[in-house]
């Protein structure tokens, strides 16, 4: 079984205490020991961290029957944030053991809070539903799955392989990928369907976005990450075709092309209309 670290919040998160209560869920929800599986003992792990236990009910794609099993995060990025309201997109892989046999896995939940008075409560969880692989990839899609300076979440590969992203989205990262190591936290599945605290409807589940959370191996979140790196590559994003990017840092710009909030904080937004 892998060692994995448990995941922490950047000195420079906003808001770190929601991103802490989502985390510790679904570490809870995928990690087990011998003994450990089965819905009743996943229950009982949510409610020790002070979480209904009910909310075991909502993401079967990390329980299982499994002897062991374990999970690690890999990012957890803000699908939305508001003052009393939060969306938290855990991505992670999960590993499982039954008898004698490892297997990898993993999936991006998105974790809904409330504030309650100076606490984060979890209220629901969303994971992943990328759906099944294509039957044969097309070719834009194979190149992005075995490129050496993209590397995808696991839900965000599934999504790949399921043909459901847009292919301007692919060709962007392709050609982003010739100057820079792209981390992509989220694509499609696993983001909330509008843009959060708005009934408008978000490019990330039409397959038009992407998220990227790291850049050439630098978090966007980290305050060490030079500033930049995150504007040069924010401005690269609208060169390829984007019209709306989003980040830390607010670019000159005509028209929405670029924006920044305390949601895209820790990650850089590229959208595409075709």
């Amino acid at each position: 079984m892998p060692h994995v670290q448990l995941w922490r919040p950047s000195s420079a998160d906003i808001e770190p205490q929601a991103k802490l209560q989502a985390v510790r869920v679904i570490e809870a929800i995928g990690t087990w020991s011998v003994g450990g599986s089965g819905l009743a003992a996943t229950e009982a792990r949510i409610a020790a961290l002070g979480e209904a236990g009910v909310l075991a009910r909502e993401t079967p794609s990390l329980r299982g029957d499994a002897d062991r099993a374990v999970v690690g995060v890999i990012d957890a990025q803000y699908g939305g944030i508001l003052t009393d309201r939060a969306s938290v997109l855990v991505a992670c892989r999960q590993w499982r053991v039954r008898g004698g046999v490892l297997t990898p896995g993993g999936t991006t939940v998105d974790v809904r809070l409330s504030r309650v008075g100076s606490q984060w409560r979890i209220t629901a969880l969303h994971p992943a539903n990328p759906g099944p692989p294509a039957p044969t990839p097309s070719s834009l899609a194979a190149r992005i799955l075995r490129h050496p300076r993209i590397e995808l979440t696991p839900a965000s590969a599934a999504d790949v392989r399921a043909g459901r992203v847009h292919r301007s989205v692919l060709n962007a990262l392709l050609t982003l990928a010739t100057d820079y190591s792209i981390g992509v936290s989220v694509i499609r599945s696993g983001h909330p369907i509008y843009v959060f605290g708005t009934k408008r409807l978000s490019d990330h589940p039409r397959g038009r976005a992407f998220d990227t959370s790291r850049i050439d191996g630098h978090a966007v979140v980290d305050p060490a990450t030079p500033k930049k790196l995150i504007t040069d590559y924010m401005q690269a994003a609208a060169a390829v075709g984007s019209y709306n990017v989003g980040g830390p840092y607010l670019l000159p710009g005509s028209g929405n092309q670029f924006f920044s909030d305390a949601t895209h904080h820790d990650h850089v937004h590229a959208g595409f209309l075709h």
